[in-house]
């Protein structure tokens, strides 16, 4: 069961406990919106007392019932779960801030620099060669973005605004007017014809049970010459079936932010796969202005007694 709100009188008597990776400025902000001073957030069973802590790793030692809060300064809260059972009636919110809006720009930028064949002139450059290569106009082409939540919504807008039409990946099919951003919405059963018609395939999924390995083989196989992009978790993709679909060509490129296991080693073959580039987990780096926002405007709710928007559904892992 998710608690909704702590209540006021355990929030009033509830001790903060930061990360020791916060920055100085961060904490002092997380100080003055609590109106309480910070302890460092430990390996260590804390004293006595409810806990409110803020941080992107829950201890063993504070796994326990009195953990009222725990805000996490990360989007993606899978491997906070992961690492164990979650205290039972304890809050989780999360940290959002301005990341759809630097993940949809990261997005944009990786589509306009294949349409304006980019890295093709990088390497001309090198070779100190001269030839025109033909450019790609973006306008009226599909980009299928799997996720239609803040992050895939962000994605799609910015998309859209440059004219690419845009059909979001939902669960389950959706009546009704589709989420603002998309020109349309499907369901995960029913993106066979829509994977086949894309030119790009943004994949903004949250790692869980239900997402592991969702792009396979099966879904590699209906992509006919797009784009791939992952945004999202590493975990969702098996990359055997990408690399299988790069090297048949059915996939054109492949744009990796995350990956399966992170970082990468110099000697591991996902650095390998054809006509592929991996960056460093840095599409939608958190800034200390989005822990401090997003935190205060949970501390608000959860003070009114309202439960957050940011609170995750630990049983669903978002």
């Amino acid at each position: 069961m998710i608690r909704v709100a702590p209540g006021p009188e355990l929030l009033a008597r509830a001790r903060l406990l930061v990360a020791p990776e916060l920055s100085a400025s961060l904490v002092r902000e997380l100080e003055r919106i609590t109106g309480r001073g910070a302890e460092p957030l430990g390996d260590g069973e804390a004293a006595g007392g409810p806990l409110l802590c803020v941080g992107a790793a829950l201890p063993d030692a504070l796994r326990t019932d009195r953990l009222l809060w725990f805000h996490s300064v990360n989007a993606g809260t899978d491997p906070l779960l992961a690492a164990g059972p979650w205290p039972a009636g304890a809050l989780l919110t999360r940290t959002v801030g301005r990341m759809g809006e630097r993940i949809a720009q990261y997005v944009l930028g990786w589509v306009l620099a294949e349409c304006q064949n980019v890295p093709e002139y990088a390497a001309q450059h090198a070779r100190a060669e001269w030839r025109r290569l033909p450019s790609e106009l973006v306008a009226g082409q599909t980009a299928l973005v799997y996720g239609t939540g803040r992050i895939g919504g962000a994605v799609a807008g910015l998309l859209r605004g440059c004219g690419v039409r845009t059909v979001g990946v939902a669960r389950t099919a959706r009546t009704g007017p589709p989420p603002p951003g998309f020109d349309r919405v499907v369901g995960a059963d029913e993106d066979a014809g829509e994977l086949a018609g894309a030119r790009w395939v943004v994949a903004a999924l949250p790692s869980t049970g239900a997402t592991e390995g969702f792009f396979g083989a099966g879904r590699f196989a209906a992509v006919r010459g797009a784009t791939f992009v992952n945004v999202g978790r590493g975990a969702t993709v098996d990359l055997e079936a990408l690399e299988a679909a790069l090297r048949g060509g059915g996939v054109r490129r492949a744009v990796l932010d995350v990956l399966p296991e992170e970082p990468a080693a110099p000697g591991d073959p996902v650095w390998r796969l054809p006509r592929t580039v991996i960056t460093s987990h840095s599409a939608g780096i958190t800034a200390d202005e989005d822990v401090a926002r997003d935190f205060a405007a949970c501390w608000e709710a959860v003070r009114k007694g309202r439960r957050p928007g940011l609170t995750v559904d630990v049983e669903r892992g978002y």
